[in-house]
């Protein structure tokens, strides 16, 4: 389960302001951001410095609230001041139900497990299907629920039957202490820091369906969008591609709505088909004349009434939104992934090999960490070796 969308752009604007004040007071990065726009295109690695120096100066967020540089609402303010008690740690991202994702404390004793909603993505995309994973995160109170702060460290790791049912075992004694945590503080836990006095509330108390005075589109408008660009992409790779193009440009045009704010609603949509098709075709090398299909790039723009210039570039700002490059993975045509290195090449006890090659055990154990597609030695006329 996931924040609203109105929801989950209220905490990023306040989140936002927040980190930017402690990144003035502290000077942690150079990267400087002034709204949620600019925040969420700054590095990951600079805003989770930043907020680890907030969390680290936790008398920040007092100063924050008395100061009220963003000049937000009293009732805005209120829900800053609950950061007070975040969080901070490592946590088993141990189990998805339908009303949160369950993380279970890492380290602590007694150990506690909080019922977590997911911000723009639901977490099972952000983290993976293979749980248990061990992450490092900050987790936040917000409107009478939890959630992470939308920066999230992983660790390599994969746990062996033995962890598992230690896993078990401390999620069903932290079950019977404290039950599964949906607000912070709990009850009975005492805060990690002194609230300030409260900000007097304005007298009109806000409809809980928030309008904000910029006007953030709604996610109607969203999917209208989204339904009428693949609707061009559809068009486009029916009459120059094949299906397989289709869907992946389906997929990466609502990866591109599920960001929030969406940028597909600044620009032109011809832009957008056009750097989508681009992205794809890049990936799977379209303008190589050994490939079937087979197009030049530039006949893309053309298509779309867009210049060659304008194309490349938003190819570019989309290939470096997702971080997309060669030969990735998660953008190949299923045809072509037999003959994509990438896919194969894994280090093995500390060699790089192509897991083709190796025993099927190892190929299982690859594919069950979710590494690879399927399992070689299972396709016919694989290579896959049997010991």
């Amino acid at each position: 389960m996931n924040l609203t969308f109105d929801e989950g752009k209220l905490f990023y604007d306040l989140y936002a302001a927040l980190l930017s004040f402690a990144n003035r007071k502290l000077n942690v990065s150079s990267e400087q951001f002034s709204d949620s726009r600019e925040y969420t295109s700054t590095p990951p690695e600079a805003r989770a410095a930043i907020r680890d120096a907030l969390f680290a100066h936790r008398e920040l967020i007092d100063e924050f609230v008395r100061e009220n540089p963003a000049k937000l609402k009293a009732d805005e303010l209120e829900i800053v001041l609950t950061w007070n008690h975040a969080v901070v740690g490592k946590f088993y991202v141990f189990r998805y139900l339908a009303k949160y994702t369950v993380f279970l404390s890492s380290g602590g004793s007694p150990n506690k497990a909080y019922g977590v909603l997911g911000l723009a993505d639901p977490l099972g995309e952000v983290i993976g299907p293979y749980l248990p994973r061990l992450i490092q995160t900050v987790l936040l109170p917000f409107q009478g629920k939890i959630i992470y702060d939308g920066l999230i460290s992983g660790y390599n790791i994969s746990f062996g039957g033995g962890i598992k049912r230690m896993l078990n075992d401390e999620y069903k004694q932290a079950k019977e202490a404290f039950g599964i945590i949906t607000s912070l503080p709990f009850e009975g836990e005492e805060p990690e820091a002194p609230l300030p006095d409260k900000p007097k509330k304005s007298k009109k108390r806000p409809q809980k369906a928030r309008t904000v005075v910029s006007g953030p589109a709604s996610p109607t408008e969203v999917q209208t969008v989204l339904a009428t660009l693949i609707e061009m992409t559809d068009s486009f790779c029916k009459e120059f591609l094949n299906e397989e193009y289709a869907e992946l440009c389906r997929k990466l045009a609502t990866a591109l709505a599920r960001k929030r704010p969406s940028p597909l609603l600044q620009g032109r949509l011809e832009t957008w088909a056009c750097g989508i098709v681009r992205t794809i075709g890049w990936v799977n090398y379209l303008d190589d004349r050994s490939q079937k299909p087979h197009l030049k790039l530039p006949f893309i723009d053309r298509a779309f009434g867009v210049a060659e210039s304008t194309g490349q570039g938003k190819s570019k700002a989309i290939r470096t939104m997702f971080r997309i490059r060669n030969f990735d993975p998660k953008w190949t045509l299923p045809s072509r992934m037999d003959d994509n290195p990438v896919v194969w090449m894994l280090e093995v006890s500390g060699f790089l090999m192509d897991i083709r090659n190796a025993p099927r055990e190892l190929q299982e154990v690859a594919f069950e960490k979710g590494l690879i597609p399927y399992i070689p030695a299972d396709r016919s006329g694989a290579g896959g070796k049997e010991e």
